[in-house]
């Protein structure tokens, strides 16, 4: 006769269940931590693109007042009837003038911009650390299923709690 295998009841562990609840827990915000951390980085390239864009601009506001300077002197050194170079002086003058104002306020935008990509750099700074914590956590508390010793899930709830705290600091900048 055949051996028939008997079902046992198995042992139900109720620490191992809230472990798990909390590693999936964790895992969910450790995904979302992450794709915040990948849009900030997203948008500090944006940001310092921008500004490269704004202190371009601006550079080339101050070639074309300096052209004007220039073009001011040149008109001075080779005027021969002062009416006719007053004529060309009162442009130019008034050229450079736009342009130096122009140059003022497009250094301005830039330099928001260049505040901007500092603010979003930091941001993501702060969402990777909080990651990295998060990330230790679910491993941490994975250990549990393996050792099965309760030291593993507090450290990792430990370290959860810190990496969500750095994450959720990032919106205080």
């Amino acid at each position: 006769m055949s051996e028939v295998e008997i079902p046992h009841a198995h042992e139900v562990d109720a620490f191992g269940k809230r472990v798990g609840v909390a590693v999936a827990v964790i895992g969910v915000v450790l995904s979302v931590v992450t794709i915040a951390s990948h849009r900030q980085h997203t948008a500090a390239v944006v940001f310092r693109t921008e500004a490269n864009d704004q202190w371009a601009y601006y550079q080339a506001k101050k070639i074309r007042e300096y052209q004007a300077s220039v073009g001011t002197s040149v008109v001075n050194a080779l005027a021969t009837d002062p009416d006719k170079a007053a004529a060309s002086l009162k442009e130019l003058g008034a050229q450079r003038t736009k342009y130096e104002h122009d140059a003022v306020d497009i250094q301005k935008e830039a330099e928001a911009k260049d505040a901007e990509t500092k603010r979003s750099e930091l941001r993501a700074l702060r969402l990777d650390l909080g990651e990295g914590f998060l990330e230790l956590g679910l491993v941490l508390s994975s250990l549990y299923f393996l050792a099965r010793k309760k030291l593993f899930p507090t450290a990792g709830g430990i370290s959860a709690v810190l990496g969500l705290a750095l994450a959720a600091s990032s919106l205080l900048i």
